[in-house]
């Protein structure tokens, strides 16, 4: 059985080009269909996010890539020949390699990102509604989730924020544990801000408040996560209530000031404020530093820890690849095995067969034997056969897991006539 991959990513293609060759939902199931019937494909299974478009073929015999990607640009009603520059291919091995490593979410745009595997899942069970897995791609995907959970559970790359957004969320947990009965406020709702309200909102935040200039946006962003929007002239008022602040506004002044902030703190009785300010130029006031039990960080300050962990995080990448390695290794000996075993059982046939005749070839010139006689000569022929198999059955068994395996196994049957067995 033969692999392949084809596809493109945010590494080798623009934005603009990944969109052309995106599929919808409802566009999968003709694709695939077409794989198989117009390709020849046994298997096969399409993976599309924002990031990557994959095509996964499995079929006894070689994979014919101009073939598929006649096939997917028809789909998609783009020129193959415009395609191919952004494309990359894998076979067998390498294939296989690279479902694991996007599985361990070691080939995303961030390192260990938690998405793919449920986005990679959904391309499976896509392709297991459209009757397009069976057997060998369908182990292959299988094993992938098992390694992406190895990865997971013995390994930190999931664990720190890469990200300035949830970062933020990260050290507010940090500094108040649960948020879910804490009150946040988002000053300003563009990109930065959407994705802290969506950080939180994951996070079990159940109060969140939203203000904007522009209300309309303000009312779309609170909608997302299931938030409130107070009005932007009199957000100030609503302070003391407020255990996060996170502002990433466009006002050109700062928006929280230190003797302002002195009196929210003395209504909050000193309970501790956090303030995340992720705009540029900034929105607070850096002096509000000075002030105890008010915690401020800004984009800076977010940044490096964001470089840290991208750090932290490469660091166990290297030992999710090794997991990687020992996952190859297992899957391709299992397979080489589930190979060699329809050989193994011929063999143990055609001696078996060999035994009965010889058995009663002996037995008929012997004349009249006893049960005991004929037990002991039983035994005999067996233990001999035995003997005579084992060798062959010791190469088949030590062929499944080398290269050249193939050699040994198609001796082995020529010798023993199981070609047609």
């Amino acid at each position: 059985m033969k692999v392949m991959l084809t596809g493109l990513s945010y590494k080798t293609a623009p934005v603009e080009v990944r969109e052309r060759l995106a599929f919808a939902e409802s566009a999968l199931g003709e694709a695939l269909s077409n794989l198989r019937s117009q390709g020849g494909a046994e298997e096969a299974m399409i993976l599309s996010t924002c990031n990557r478009v994959e095509v996964a073929i499995a079929m006894n015999g070689e994979i014919d890539l101009d073939q598929v990607l006649g096939i997917i640009a028809q789909n998609r009603g783009i020129d193959a020949v415009w395609l191919r520059p952004y494309l990359y291919t894998f076979r067998d091995e390498e294939a296989i390699r690279h479902l694991f490593r996007v599985a361990a979410s070691l080939d995303s745009m961030v390192l260990g990102e938690p998405q793919i595997l449920g986005q990679l899942k959904a391309a499976y069970a896509a392709a297991k509604e459209h009757g397009s897995l069976s057997n060998f791609l369908d182990s292959v995907l299988t094993r992938a989730f098992t390694v992406a959970k190895r990865v997971r559970s013995e390994t930190e790359i999931g664990r720190s924020a890469v990200s300035v957004s949830y970062a933020a969320i990260e050290l507010a947990k940090q500094i108040f544990g649960q948020l879910s009965s804490k009150k946040v406020l988002l000053v300003g709702a563009g990109k930065m801000s959407e994705l802290a309200a969506r950080h939180l909102h994951r996070a079990g935040c159940e109060q969140i408040l939203v203000t904007n200039r522009t209300k309309a946006r303000a009312e779309e962003m609170a909608a997302l996560v299931g938030g409130q929007v107070i009005d932007y002239e009199t957000f100030h008022t609503r302070l003391p209530e407020m255990d996060i602040v996170i502002t990433s506004s466009g006002a050109p002044d700062y928006l929280l000031k230190k003797d302002e902030m002195k009196q929210v703190l003395k209504k909050r009785q000193n309970r501790p404020i956090f303030l995340i300010d992720i705009a540029v130029p900034r929105n607070i006031d850096p002096a509000l530093n000075d002030i105890e039990n008010i915690y401020l960080y800004d984009i800076d300050d977010l940044g490096r820890e964001v470089e840290q962990n991208r750090k932290a995080r490469q660091l166990e990448a290297d030992q999710a690849e090794l997991i990687i390695d020992e996952e190859i290794v297992r899957l391709l000996e299992r397979m080489k095995a589930r190979e060699v075993a329809p050989t193994i059982v011929s063999l143990q046939h055609r001696f078996e067969e060999m035994g009965r005749l010889e058995f009663e070839r002996i037995r008929g010139k012997l004349g009249t034997l006893s049960p005991q006689q004929e037990e002991v000569l039983a035994a005999y022929t067996r233990g001999l056969l035995n003997k005579l198999a084992h060798g062959p059955l010791t190469e088949i068994r030590r062929a499944a897991a080398q290269p050249e395996g193939d050699r040994v196994l198609t001796l082995i049957r020529r010798m023993f006539r199981l070609e047609d067995s």
